[in-house]
């Protein structure tokens, strides 16, 4: 109610003024009726030294402002969003820097390129914006070349006692989207090459991406799901992967999507419960059965071995995807089964007589869905290298290395290095 009346009030100044002027058409402007704003910052403020320090490094460095409180006037009001804490704040400041603005500077070799075509708003958000039709989570927003908006920020005050966690999620998540949202102030400056545009041209999905399998988006040449959303998510998931993704990452990547896929197999099952394969491609993405039920299986672990004949042994893998929500039913006995009355443990994995988890076997199948997956990301790949060095004179290459040696070198150690710049009093 506070926010409504507040909304009021100014709305009915406006409307003072506006009459005050229509009505005293050549008399001089009175004072002005908004009260005087400063840039200085004010020495006893809890905040001053964060303050100071982000006007030191970012507003007087990139001409930036840091905006880490949050303001209704500069937020999407269709979303229920909260402020980002000051401690959280204080971190991904820091890890903004290191992670983003100084990579660019020691690849570009000054901070011109970031002065010249960076944002001139980042602003912190504490939580996430939550789609509430599709139930999608929005983590980053770039808003024409101006403004970069990074969510969920209170998220990191959970990893602040597990280091190697922390590392993980500040990848996927900031360091990824601080890329991701860079890549598409970029190419709202110069255009996305044409052939990028046509690479998967008929792919696209901008309604039902979020409901697509990881491994079939990757046969298709995306490298996310989000990815084949649209040709702009597209460009700027690409650069975002290549540059944040380990050597590993992008092996898996590579590997899902040089792989075929196919339905359900009747010919690998045995009573040893053995064999439900793994590689799969489904032309409708995701079938279901007669009950709406997805068939898909889950493929959640890594490989433990690989045959002769190709086939890849796994564990840990759900049987056939039957399961409502991804969760057996406990029975009376206190038991975990699948719907097709299968003994598994708490989290669906099969189980064998003995209780133990049972390996999985991936066959290969014929790839029919006429599209080369790898050959289809690593044109990808080159496209956003030639671009950045033909358009930007920036080599790809020199900046995913040095991204890549911040991200393995990052730890808990360096991540309090990075805090000390800022001292709040005590």
């Amino acid at each position: 109610m506070k926010k409504y009346f507040k909304y009021l009030s100014a709305l009915a100044l406006v409307a003072i003024a506006a009459m005050s002027l229509s009505s005293c058409g050549e008399k001089e402007l009175g004072e002005t009726i908004f009260p005087d704003v400063t840039d200085e910052l004010d020495p006893n403020s809890y905040t001053y030294n964060f303050d100071k320090w982000l006007k030191d490094n970012y507003l007087d460095e990139y001409n930036l402002e840091f905006q880490y409180r949050l303001q209704d006037n500069e937020t999407n009001m269709n979303y229920n969003l909260q402020p980002a804490t000051l401690r959280n704040s204080i971190d991904l400041a820091v890890l903004t820097k290191y992670m983003w603005f100084d990579v660019y500077e020691i690849v570009t070799g000054s901070k011109e390129f970031l002065k010249m075509y960076g944002p001139r708003i980042l602003m912190l958000v504490g939580s996430p914006a939550i789609n509430p039709i599709s139930r999608t989570i929005e983590v980053g927003l770039a808003e024409g070349g101006i403004k970069v908006t990074l969510l969920n920020v209170n998220r990191l005050g959970n990893y602040a006692n597990n280091p190697d966690q922390l590392v993980k999620v500040l990848n996927d998540e900031y360091f990824h989207t601080m890329h991701h949202e860079f890549a598409h102030i970029l190419h709202q400056t110069k255009s996305i090459p044409t052939e990028f545009r046509i690479l998967s041209a008929g792919h696209y999905d901008g309604m039902n991406w979020e409901k697509k399998n990881e491994q079939m988006v990757h046969s298709l040449g995306f490298v996310t799901t989000y990815a084949s959303s649209a040709i702009r998510e597209d460009f700027a998931e690409t650069i975002a992967c290549y540059i944040t993704y380990s050597d590993a990452q992008w092996k898996a990547i590579l590997d899902d999507a040089a792989r075929g896929w196919a339905t359900d197999r009747d010919d690998v099952s045995s009573d040893e419960w053995i064999p439900y394969y793994c590689y799969y491609y489904y032309p409708n993405n995701n079938p279901v059965d007669e009950n709406g039920e997805s068939t898909l299986t889950y493929l959640l672990s890594n490989r433990v071995d690989t045959l002769e004949d190709g086939t890849l042994v796994y564990k840990n893998m759900y049987q056939k995807g039957r399961l409502r929500n991804n969760k057996p039913e406990q029975g009376e006995d206190g038991k975990w089964y699948d719907l097709d009355g299968n003994e598994t443990n708490a989290q669906g994995f099969l189980l064998d007589k003995n209780g133990n988890l049972i390996p999985i076997y991936a066959y290969a199948v014929e790839d029919d869905d006429n599209v080369s997956g790898k050959d289809v990301l690593e044109t990808k790949i080159q496209l956003c290298k030639d671009w950045f060095r033909e358009e930007w004179g920036i080599d790809l290459e020199e900046l995913r290395n040095v991204v890549r040696a911040r991200i393995q070198g990052f730890n808990a150690a360096k991540l309090e290095e990075l805090r000390q710049q800022i001292q709040l009093p005590e």
